[in-house]
């Protein structure tokens, strides 16, 4: 490629990330301080796949490091979630619209303004009337530094009405606010979690089977988020 690639694909989870490059026909990969990268096309557009790493500190810093090297004019972050049991069904596609870190504990004030201060609500004007893909649904992902608690079940469901939670959403959502960057985070429910437990906690195979149909979905669908994104936003990218 002659040009930097303007879209910038964000993978998280270590399986996430190798998931996606084993789907990938042709790739060399390089190294960033987060993990690998690689340049590629999706369709005619020059896309940079990346590993940004899991969890709250490497996502932010990842995310900040991509716009930093790469101004991208459009971020995809591609992954899993959890989902809350009787809330939403294994392997559906959330399409994010908001952003809320629930595992922010303040002290000495309120501990809601600290949380309202890093919610962010998604820009999806661009995605106009158009129905979405088979098997996605809009909605708001929870982030915490660590996988839903079953402890954390009735609080979220209760407090929140919630769907899915994961890691890196809210990090990523965040960062990318800040720069005024726009961000798509599709992510597909890998696993259920109840006040019980979670069904792939101690069983990494499960998480590992289904991220692989998930990624497999989202790979997919990727050029009609692009080209929806393309139309909506008047953004050109280069080919």
């Amino acid at each position: 490629m002659n040009k930097a690639p303007k879209v910038a694909v964000v993978l998280s989870a270590d399986y996430e990330w190798q998931t996606w490059c084993s789907l990938q026909p042709e790739y060399l990969s390089s190294i960033t301080p987060y993990g690998g990268c690689f340049e590629h096309f999706i369709e005619t557009v020059p896309v940079l796949s990346i590993q940004g790493g899991w969890g709250k500190v490497s996502a932010s810093a990842s995310t900040q490091w991509i716009i930093d090297h790469y101004d991208p004019d459009l971020i995809i972050n591609l992954g899993t979630c959890g989902g809350l049991d009787g809330q939403i069904e294994r392997q559906t596609i959330v399409l994010v619209e908001r952003t809320y870190q629930y595992d922010i504990q303040e002290q000495m004030t309120d501990p809601e303004d600290a949380r309202r201060f890093y919610s962010c609500e998604m820009d999806l004007t661009w995605l106009g009337n158009r129905s979405l893909p088979t098997g996605v649904i809009r909605g708001t992902m929870f982030s915490a530094d660590r996988d839903i608690l079953p402890s954390d079940v009735e609080y979220l469901i209760g407090q929140h009405a919630a769907l899915v939670a994961d890691w890196e959403s809210g990090a990523i959502a965040w960062v990318a606010k800040q720069n005024q960057k726009p961000l798509i985070i599709l992510r597909g429910v890998s696993d259920i979690v109840n006040s019980s437990g979670g069904e792939s906690y101690g069983k990494i195979n499960v998480f590992q089977e289904n991220t692989r149909k998930i990624m497999e979905q989202l790979a997919g669908q990727l050029p009609w988020w692009i080209q929806a994104f393309t139309t909506g936003s008047g953004i050109t990218f280069p080919i």
